[in-house]
């Protein structure tokens, strides 16, 4: 078996397994922040679970770049994955690995931009959830934030990703505008694709209308003209003959 095919086979086994470590990990992350009166034992549980999904994201990578067949390579195509390990700001990002459970859905469905549709989708929202995560934990605390309730950060990670902007929230901390750009950045990419996936939709609607009001016509331009042809033999045949 080479390396690759062996980098192959470790990550089907492993998928399941992550995709189970970032769910866990989205949960103890948005507990403390969800609930700031939860009890400092439970906070304690949570940031000690975070760790051990940190050490467990860490320990994947170093794996997967010990089986990859060019490991220049494996490093350049992983960047995100090397900077959420590298970056504490970008860790919440390790919950976007829950987009992995959308296989099933993905399975149930059978055209092409279905199943783009579906994971599109399902980033968006854990993108817009987390970031709003993110930058109420940044914002909270602050003097002159405006930003003190996951509705408030709710409302401005959904007039972020969708470029729609009001201003009446906003993150003043420069962790919160970090988290802002990374928003703005992934928003743009992700809605833009959901745009292109609907308006897709509707012009093969509209296609499809116009071909089956095309294939109609036809029929019915065909059905006339049999009818014609019909009524002339008819017509012929009771007439006399000539001379």
């Amino acid at each position: 078996m080479t390396s690759a095919q062996r980098l192959q086979a470790y990550e089907r086994r492993s998928a399941g397994i992550l995709t189970a470590a970032a769910v866990v990990f989205l949960a103890v992350y948005a507990w403390p922040i969800l609930d700031p009166g939860l009890n400092s034992g439970l906070v304690r549980a949570c940031s000690i679970t975070n760790i051990v999904i940190w050490f467990g994201f860490g320990l994947d990578y170093l794996l997967r770049l010990g089986l990859a067949p060019g490991k220049a390579q494996f490093v350049r195509s992983h960047l995100l994955d090397l900077a959420v390990l590298v970056l504490p700001l970008l860790r919440p990002l390790r919950a976007v690995r829950v987009v992995t459970a959308l296989a099933r859905l993905n399975r149930m469905s059978v055209s092409v931009r279905g199943r783009t549709t579906t994971y599109v989708v399902g980033a968006v929202l854990l993108l817009g959830f987390v970031s709003a995560l993110a930058v109420l934990d940044a914002e909270r605390l602050s003097a002159g934030s405006n930003i003190k309730s996951f509705a408030d950060a709710a409302w401005w990670a959904a007039t972020t990703i969708t470029t729609v902007g009001y201003g009446d929230q906003f993150p003043t901390t420069a962790q919160g505008r970090f988290v802002g750009v990374g928003l703005m950045i992934g928003g743009i990419a992700l809605a833009g694709t959901i745009t292109a996936a609907l308006a897709s939709w509707f012009v093969e609607q509209i296609n499809t209308a116009e071909q089956a009001e095309s294939d109609t016509r036809d029929e019915q331009l065909t059905t006339l003209i049999t009818e014609v042809q019909t009524l002339r033999t008819e017509l012929a045949n009771r007439l006399p003959p000539r001379g």
